[in-house]
């Protein structure tokens, strides 16, 4: 059974890591997807990536923006809107992490974080809310972290962007509720990418994976199951909730 039969879903950062998780889980269950990438190094990769979710049946297509701008948002969801014709399910994945202790955090490294995790939220939903308002149907899904909920020394900035991510997504669902739009957040917890492999390296990594009850990282597939129910009809009576997919780390 295919959860996401003709449905058209936008991801950002889709390229790689949790987003690409999230676009060949979704193509499988028969989304057309329309994903992000932002660096001329991610095209080689996203051009691939187009080709492999088209392997499912769908169509699919890639597109160079960066979700921190608002004008480049605006370009992107209007250019999906043109090619795949409606947009039911938003995801919003684009992230960076830049730790530092706050005594040693540049201006440009906190904006930067802020930019690319929390603003790029504001500058994608508020493109979506009208088409989805139109249709009174919607499913907006944001990539919140653990880190937003627990905070964590040398991150922040991170914490801050993640936790913003909640409060908004909690008020947006209370503002769109009543045209049918829902808004749920995934708080990961730490998941093997590209982004967090140094964390399994050194003398700590051992103590650092005790601390987790399930013993291991998570897998991108793994939290693309939990935004695969967010974006499907099997959680048609969920909205404003944020499902933290840590292997229990927050318990």
């Amino acid at each position: 059974m295919k959860l996401l039969e003709n449905k058209v879903a936008i991801i950002t950062g889709g390229a790689r890591g949790i987003g690409e998780g999230i676009c060949i889980k979704f193509a499988e269950h028969g989304a057309n997807i329309a994903f992000t990438y932002v660096s001329d190094s991610s095209a080689e990769k996203a051009r691939a990536l187009e080709e492999k979710l088209k392997t499912f049946g769908v169509n699919a297509k890639a597109y160079k923006s960066n979700a921190a701008s608002f004008a480049e948002s605006e370009a992107f969801v209007n250019e999906a809107l043109q090619d795949l014709g409606a947009i039911d399910i938003c995801v919003n994945n684009a992230g960076i992490s830049k730790d530092n202790l706050l005594l040693r955090m540049s201006q440009e490294q906190w904006d930067d974080v802020i930019a690319t995790n929390l603003k790029s939220v504001f500058n994608i939903v508020k493109q979506v809310t009208r088409p989805m308002m139109k249709a009174r149907k919607g499913s907006i899904i944001n990539m919140s972290s653990i880190i937003g909920i627990r905070g964590n020394a040398g991150q922040s900035s991170y914490a801050a962007s993640k936790a913003g991510i909640i409060g908004f997504t909690k008020s947006t669902a209370l503002e769109l509720g009543s045209r049918n739009i829902r808004c749920n957040a995934i708080a990961p917890g730490f998941v093997e990418t590209d982004m967090t492999h140094y964390l399994k390296e050194g003398d700590g990594a051992k103590a650092f994976l005790e601390k987790i009850p399930l013993g291991r990282f998570g897998s991108s597939e793994e939290i693309a199951n939990v935004a695969l129910f967010l974006a499907s009809d099997l959680s048609s009576y969920v909205t404003g909730q944020v499902i933290s997919a840590c292997g229990g780390l927050n318990t």
